[in-house]
């Protein structure tokens, strides 16, 4: 997981004027109502949607491979709104990581099966890339007393990294763990009863990945849940954050029944399976601006290639 802060004391790029001006607008932003960082965010998504050239293809590309049945002007759009949330989302972090806690816990609604992650059984967390993923992390260290465990991966920016860092350690005191440090620390807390919150959800190449079906296409996968759940003797519990108008709905589900196996390649198609069921719940606040099919088997063209 990217959104965890810093483990290493290495040194980060010095910050700027402008983001530093950025952070202190976020910070200003937390103390409006919601209805009005919403709507803000309604004007920055169509901004982005007409400016982000790139991303918005990209978001086209996907959703064509994903939802072939849609007309055209459903794929717009869809697109559209998923700028829309995309930037509602991201503004929405300021409260997060800087509203009071009653004003947190009052937004993110915790819902679903809560008994799964009542106890102190190893446990990894399947967070899947929603708009809403660091809405779903607050809401779990906000509301429950179990302590959590995450990845880490610097910001390249030392101001935002900061920021970032102090926000999304603001409550549970949550164990993080840097990505160089390898898997063993993770294994660990696992066993120890830190739920592992994960997002494995992305094209990172094929280093621990198997070519699985995705929405029909074959799509380069990471196999790290199947791999940690086994290594750490652990349960899969999904944890879905959907945004609503008064916040986020964060939807803690039942384990998957024999998960993992012995087949982390049987197990990943599993995943995506799974995952393409909660898509289709709120397709458009997936997170489509990501190459998600990036890497192709073989000599097969990539569905960028004309970007």
């Amino acid at each position: 997981m990217s959104s965890l802060p810093p483990t290493s004391d290495a040194p980060l790029p010095p910050g700027n004027l402008g983001n530093r001006l950025g952070v202190a607008f976020m910070r200003v932003l937390a103390a409006l109502p919601l209805s009005w960082v919403r709507g803000m965010g309604w004007l920055l998504g169509q901004v982005l949607h007409l400016a982000a050239v790139r991303r918005r293809r990209i978001a086209r590309i996907n959703w064509a491979l994903c939802f072939p049945e849609s007309s055209e002007a459903e794929r717009d759009r869809a697109v559209r709104q998923h700028f829309v949330y995309f930037a509602q989302a991201w503004l929405d972090r300021s409260w997060l990581w800087e509203a009071p806690l009653a004003t947190v816990r009052r937004r993110l609604t915790l819902t679903g099966d809560l008994q799964a992650l009542a106890g102190n059984e190893p446990t990894v967390i399947f967070a899947p890339h929603f708009v809403g993923m660091d809405a779903g992390w607050i809401g779990l260290t906000a509301h429950l007393e179990r302590r959590f465990c995450g990845l880490y991966a610097e910001q390249l920016n030392a101001d935002v990294d900061r920021w970032m860092a102090q926000g999304r350690q603001r409550f549970g005191n949550p164990h993080v763990v840097g990505k160089r440090q390898g898997i063993k620390p993770l294994v660990a807390a696992m066993r120890q009863g830190l739920p592992l919150y994960l997002l494995p959800d992305m094209d990172h190449g094929m280093r621990d990945a198997a070519f699985v079906p995705f929405f029909g296409v074959q799509t380069a996968t990471l196999m790290s849940l199947s791999r940690l759940a086994r290594l750490g003797r652990a349960c899969v519990v999904p944890v879905v954050s959907r945004l609503t108008r008064e916040g986020y709905e964060v939807k803690v589900m039942s384990p998957w029944p024999d998960y993992p196996t012995a087949d982390p390649e049987a197990d990943t198609a599993v995943m995506n399976r799974y995952l393409e069921g909660y898509i289709r719940q709120a397709p458009a606040q997936y997170y489509w601006v990501h190459k998600r099919f990036k890497t192709r088997p073989g000599n097969e063209r990539s569905f960028y290639a004309d970007l």
